[in-house]
């Protein structure tokens, strides 16, 4: 069984790359323990992924290792 995250009452944080030119940004959504919602910054009522804790963390270290991203 699946239960739905409210994330009504979500505080986002944009990511530090975030810049003012609407580039390809995502904002995280902390305190939901053990989980990582994630979105696309521009466009904030568009669904958001859920993540375990442990994968977004895995995903990010990949990404500042050149491991993951544009080819």
């Amino acid at each position: 069984m699946t239960i739905p995250l409210d994330l009504s009452n979500a505080v986002w944080r944009k990511s530090s790359y975030t810049n003012g030119e609407g580039g390809n940004c995502v904002e995280i959504a902390e305190g939901f323990p053990g989980l990582m919602p994630v979105r696309d910054s521009k466009r904030p009522q568009g669904p958001a992924i859920i993540f375990e804790v442990e994968g977004w963390t895995c995903f990010v270290s990949a990404v500042k290792k050149g491991m993951v991203g544009p080819r």
